[in-house]
């Protein structure tokens, strides 16, 4: 049976009857008393962290998770309806289970992670960036980009990014999704 020893980063775990992910962990072995395991853990269904402590070499339930690439097709409301690159079912997921929901484009292939015995779906994960279309933003001053000014702009999806003040309506960029922020322009 699995112990503490068998953490890694991304590793699904049964814990107080709840699914969660290792976002980190770290051994520590003091010099008094016995060793143990700081963790920070994800909630699967609600996305909430949490950080815990478990003693060394204590049996956990390792959970089979399976990741699988969807296709963003729309939205009604709160729930976001995705396509099967391979069997093309359709499968529809709640926003709570979307980290960056208003970055998504229609057509954009992402990542569901399912539950391998109950073939639910956990949790939607993006791609580290996406491409966007600048559709709205203030015009930069001529000869102001001596400093790291950013300014606000509005992308395709809706969503407000803040962007260099070289940055015009019109130019497609990369975004972050999990910090949100410009990372470079996007080569055509």
């Amino acid at each position: 049976m699995p112990t503490t020893a068998d953490f890694r980063n991304g590793l699904c775990i049964e814990f107080n009857n709840d699914l969660w992910a290792i976002v980190e962990f770290q051994h520590v072995k003091p010099g008094k008393g016995g060793a143990f395991v700081r963790t920070k853990i994800k909630n699967l269904r609600d996305g909430r962290v949490l950080e815990n402590t478990f003693i060394a070499g204590v049996k956990i339930n390792i959970v089979r998770i399976e990741r699988r690439p969807h296709q963003y097709l729309y939205n009604d409301g709160d729930s976001y309806h995705f396509m099967s690159s391979d069997t093309f079912e359709q499968v529809s997921v709640e926003k709570k289970m979307i980290d960056a929901a208003d970055l998504l484009k229609e057509g954009q292939t992402v990542d569901l992670i399912f539950h391998s015995e109950t073939e639910t779906v956990l949790q939607c994960e993006m791609p580290t960036t996406v491409t966007l279309e600048v559709t709205y933003t203030e015009p930069g001053e001529k000869g102001n980009t001596a400093t790291n000014t950013l300014k606000e702009a509005t992308v395709e999806t809706g969503a407000i990014v803040r962007v260099p003040l070289f940055i015009e309506a019109g130019e497609k960029i990369k975004v972050d999704t999990r910090t949100y922020r410009y990372a470079e322009r996007a080569k055509e």
